[in-house]
């Protein structure tokens, strides 16, 4: 099963940009993350369009924050990533007309909804101050 780092790669991305003191290019911050820096930007478009950073083209140019962390939610991001899928659990088939197949998947979506439900609270209440090491 392949792993959607999207949501940690970014994070990683957006504490190093909190201590930068200058703007970071899409090559710097890509080659951090295993990336080229094309898929680099495409990552970072909802982060754009959400306010949480900003860039800049030419000489001098590069990514920056564009609000204080202590402003930025997990939720935000996560939301400006288009809410990447958190489990990759799932049913086995789609209709079989089977009354236990039908009871398993009422189960798992019904606990995957509070799961995710719960996830995205604790997401909504963690700023990315409280994420960076001292």
């Amino acid at each position: 099963m392949n792993l959607d780092t999207r949501l940690s790669d970014v994070l990683h991305i957006l504490l190093h940009l909190a201590r930068a003191t200058e703007p970071l290019t899409s090559e710097v911050l890509a080659r951090s993350m295993g990336t080229n820096p094309a898929v680099f930007r495409r990552t970072m478009a909802g982060l754009r369009r959400a306010g949480h950073v900003r860039s800049d083209k030419g000489h001098g140019g590069g990514w920056q924050l564009a609000r204080p962390i202590e402003e930025i939610t997990l939720l935000s991001v996560y939301e400006a990533l288009d809410r990447p899928t958190l489990f990759a659990i799932g049913s086995r088939s789609r209709n079989s007309g089977c009354k236990v197949d039908e009871a398993v998947k009422a189960t798992l979506s019904e606990t995957m909804l509070r799961a995710q439900s719960l996830i995205l609270e604790r997401f909504e209440k963690v700023t990315l101050d409280q994420l960076m090491p001292s």
